[in-house]
């Protein structure tokens, strides 16, 4: 299975994911603020990242950023989960690179399920190309 990182402040938070997550078969991994959990991003490489955006040290904002504009981390899937919910803070974390937003409160279960469809997408073989099409060229 995958690696994830969960990053919230909220030891609580942490281990309420942690307790949706465990019977998956990931790697879970917590970070609680923004500088340690770019230190574990560099260290370990997730395939997934659940992240906050208020926390101390490093926002989630700019946690984002230096993931999404690194060639090396940019393919990792971020998925914002946070008590941001205004529509300026949703758009930022989109075109800074998040793949998913959700807001708190949250349901445990929703945030498994997003993670099961993003390891099996993450899972599926590419589709094959279909031939080149001989009357266009």
């Amino acid at each position: 299975m995958g690696k994830i990182l969960l990053v919230d402040d909220h030891p609580e938070i942490l281990r309420l994911l942690q307790f949706a997550l465990r019977n998956a078969g990931h790697t879970l991994l917590t970070a609680a603020d923004g500088g340690e959990a770019l230190e574990t991003i560099r260290a370990e490489r997730p395939d997934v990242i659940v992240l906050d955006v208020v926390m101390p040290v490093l926002d989630g904002f700019r946690v984002l950023n230096r993931v999404k504009t690194d060639p090396e981390l940019s393919h990792t899937v971020v998925i914002m989960l946070t008590a941001r919910s205004h529509t300026e803070d949703v758009a930022l974390g989109l075109d800074i690179g998040a793949d998913f937003y959700l807001c708190k409160p949250f349901r445990p279960d929703e945030v498994s399920s997003l993670i099961q469809r993003v390891f099996a997408t993450l899972a599926a073989p590419d589709p094959p190309t279909p031939p080149a099409d001989p009357a266009r060229t």
